[in-house]
């Protein structure tokens, strides 16, 4: 469960990454790894959506904020 969580924040933080390098030059660096495939391209940002919804479960279920108070 530990691992799960470490992975799909990375993910996050590689899609979050992929965005800065898009904003800041209007280079898709993603659709670049992707090949120009559109169907990869949705594939791997619903990769990021499923991760970003694990960890929203793990924040929910663990609530691993809960002794910051």
């Amino acid at each position: 469960m530990k691992l799960t969580t470490v992975i799909c924040s990375a993910i996050l933080v590689a899609t979050g990454m992929f965005a800065l390098v898009y904003a800041l030059s209007g280079f898709d660096f993603l659709l670049f790894l992707c090949g120009g495939n559109v169907y990869a391209f949705r594939a791997l940002l619903s990769l990021a959506g499923v991760a970003a919804l694990w960890l929203l479960f793990w924040l929910i279920a663990f609530r691993p904020l809960r002794w910051l108070s």
